[in-house]
This record gives structure tokens, C-alpha cells and sequence, in this order.
């Protein structure tokens, strides 16, 4: 888990004891893989270093869930390292985040958090603040080293321990589809830190960021459960699908009729494209909902005054 810049829910609550409205922020929240990128990052990156082909590595890892009733994502790890040790290659930490580099991305992703930044403090008269995530099942140690990474407020993604060779020797945070959906109430309650407990109750107007102000953009089955959890809770949620991949189109279409996203457009970031449009309407709406509820907050204290 990486992190970009603070973020403090004791600050929030005394903002909110001194009279002033503290939840400013909205929060676009992406899946990596087929979100920001058309391949997993291991295409990028480890698989060809190790001179395997991904269609034989993923088939593998298939097989191997299936008759053992593993879960996908411990099981891609385990044989990653199985891969590494059998090839003899030193793959640390340091090795991993260099061949970040060789990560690409969909069109008019590198300049997108910009705009995005932009947008929102123009629309809002720069009382809004966006901040962005990442919810990955990936690898963290390949996400420290991605070019994009500063625009993040954090990244969430899966973690091995390296031993004092500096050598991958298991999983110590494994994110699969329905465990992401965690790091979502991290987000809603301020708790962002790995080891911070979510489970105390925390009453709904000390939240810094509420459900209503987040947007979750992905791009399969496998983001059903934050898509669901996001919607559920009143926020918002977008597919975006791969032109390059026949049945990402179908993918998308089934989530509209399933009810799981607000919209689908292709994965072009750049300006003025289908999918900047349908980011910029939702962040409309969020920034109307903040506009909202900061008044309604001037308006209690207003009351609680008299």
C-alpha cells in the first residue's frame, strides 16, 4: 500500500465542532488492470522477464484454482514465485519497481488526473477537492514503480514478503474481487492506513468522504462487488471497455443490465472523449451534492445559533 499525501478524520471532526462543513472531497477510486491499462501489469513486466507467455501462465493459474478450489489471486502469487525461483531470477523489490516502466496505458491516462484535478476546481469555484485511488489485485511492488503513481492518494494492492535476500517468498495482503470492497470504507471513514480497524461505528456526518461523493471506474465481473457496495451506498460507478478485446464490450453491456454502473464508454481518457464527458456529469452531480450539503450544514449551525 503506497500513499500520496495525509488524510485526517480527527481534523475532519473538529472542523465540524468549530461550525465549518469538512467534507469536501470526492473520490474517483480505479482498478488498474483493464481499467487504466488494456494487459495486467505482469504482461508488462515480470511474465516477460521470465520469458513466459501470459496466455500460458493465466491458463495455469486457472487449472490450478479449479482443482484445488484456491482462490485465484493467492494462487497467481504462489506460482509467480514458483516462476521466479524455477528461473532462477532475481526479482526483488527494487527489480519489480523498475519494470514499471514498461507499463502502458489506455489513451490519455498519463494526463487524465490533471484534468480531472482541474475540472472539479473549476466547476466547484475551488471549494472541491478530487482525489484519486487505486484498488488493485496487482502487485504493489510493480505499482510503486508505475509513472502515474504520484497522482494517488493511495494504492491498494496486493503485497509479498521478501526475506533478507530480498527475495519473494509469499503473500502478506492478497486483494481479491470481493476483499477491494474493504478499502472503499477505508476511504468513506478516513481510516486509510492498513492496520487502522474500520469495524467501530462512526456516525454517518463524521465521515470525511461519503459514499455519495465517490465514482468507482472498472471493467469486469471482478469489480462487481465495489461497483454493487459503491452504487448501494449512493454513489456512482462507470465501466469502461477495451475496443482491442471482443468480449470486454459484452462484459460492460451485461453490468448496465445488471444494474452494477451508471455508464460504459471505451477506455479513452483523452479530452473531449465519450468517457470524460460521462466522469465530468457524475462530477457535476457530486459537486452539486457537496454544494448542497455544505448549506444544509450552514443552515443546522444557523438554527443551533438561535
Amino acid at each position: 500500500m503506497t500513499r500520496r499525501t495525509s488524510t485526517s478524520t480527527g481534523s475532519a471532526k473538529a472542523n465540524q465542532r468549530h461550525g465549518d462543513f469538512a467534507r469536501n472531497t470526492l473520490a474517483l477510486i480505479y482498478d488498474f488492470d483493464g481499467t487504466l491499462t488494456p494487459q495486467p501489469m505482469q504482461e508488462y513486466t515480470v511474465l516477460p522477464q521470465l520469458g513466459i507467455a501470459p496466455q500460458d501462465f493465466w491458463a495455469e493459474v486457472n487449472a490450478e484454482a479449479k482443482r484445488t478450489g484456491g482462490d485465484g489471486i493467492l494462487t497467481y502469487m504462489r506460482l509467480l514465485v514458483e516462476k521466479i525461483e524455477a528461473n532462477k531470477a532475481h526479482l526483488s523489490r527494487d527489480a519489480l519497481r523498475k519494470l514499471a516502466r514498461d507499463v502502458q496505458y489506455f489513451p490519455g491516462v498519463e494526463t487524465w488526473f490533471e484534468r480531472v484535478n482541474r475540472y472539479v476546481a473549476s466547476a466547484s469555484g475551488g471549494t472541491v477537492q478530487a482525489r484519486h485511488y487505486i484498488i488493485s489485485a496487482g502487485l504493489s511492488e510493480i505499482l510503486e514503480g508505475i509513472s502515474i503513481k504520484h497522482h494517488f492518494e493511495r494504492i491498494y494492492a496486493s503485497q509479498y514478503h521478501f526475506n533478507h535476500h530480498e527475495v519473494a517468498c509469499f503473500p502478506t495482503i492478497v486483494i481479491n474481487d470481493t476483499s477491494k470492497t474493504q478499502y472503499l470504507f477505508r476511504i468513506n471513514k478516513g481510516r486509510e492506513q492498513q492496520g487502522e480497524s474500520i469495524n467501530e461505528y462512526m456516525p454517518e456526518a463524521e465521515r470525511p468522504v461519503p459514499f455519495g461523493h465517490m465514482l468507482y471506474l472498472g471493467d469486469g465481473l471482478t469489480d462487481v462487488p465495489c461497483m454493487t457496495v459503491t452504487k448501494n451506498y449512493g454513489g456512482f460507478a462507470i465501466a469502461v471497455h477495451n475496443p482491442g478485446n471482443d468480449n470486454s464490450l459484452a462484459v460492460c453491456r451485461d453490468l448496465v443490465a445488471g444494474q452494477r454502473i451508471d455508464f460504459f464508454a471505451e477506455a479513452d481518457y483523452r479530452s473531449g472523449k465519450t468517457l470524460e464527458k460521462r466522469v465530468r456529469t457524475i462530477l457535476d452531480l457530486i459537486i452539486a451534492r457537496i454544494r448542497f450539503e455544505r448549506e444544509q450544514h450552514a443552515f443546522k449551525t444557523e438554527m443551533d445559533a438561535r
